[in-house]
């Protein structure tokens, strides 16, 4: 595992995004998406709409998972 983020493709919107996340992020957020029973793109969807414009997709989902993990 590194910490360097992994650069990868979501869609959002019927629209191809690339997000870069650390190897933990990913994992994790793939571990929620498959916790809550959808489908990683509408995880990612649900985070975006839901997220403050001026705040990047990137860090809306680690804050997002860390949110989660704190409960």
């Amino acid at each position: 595992m590194t910490g360097r983020p992994v650069k990868r493709s979501l869609t959002l919107k019927g629209h191809r995004t690339s997000v870069s996340l650390e190897d933990a992020f990913w994992t994790a957020f793939r571990e929620i998406a498959t916790e809550k029973g959808v489908p990683i793109n509408a995880l990612a969807a649900e985070i975006d709409a839901e997220r403050d414009m001026e705040t990047g997709l990137a860090s809306a989902i680690r804050v997002y998972v860390l949110n989660h993990y704190r409960g």
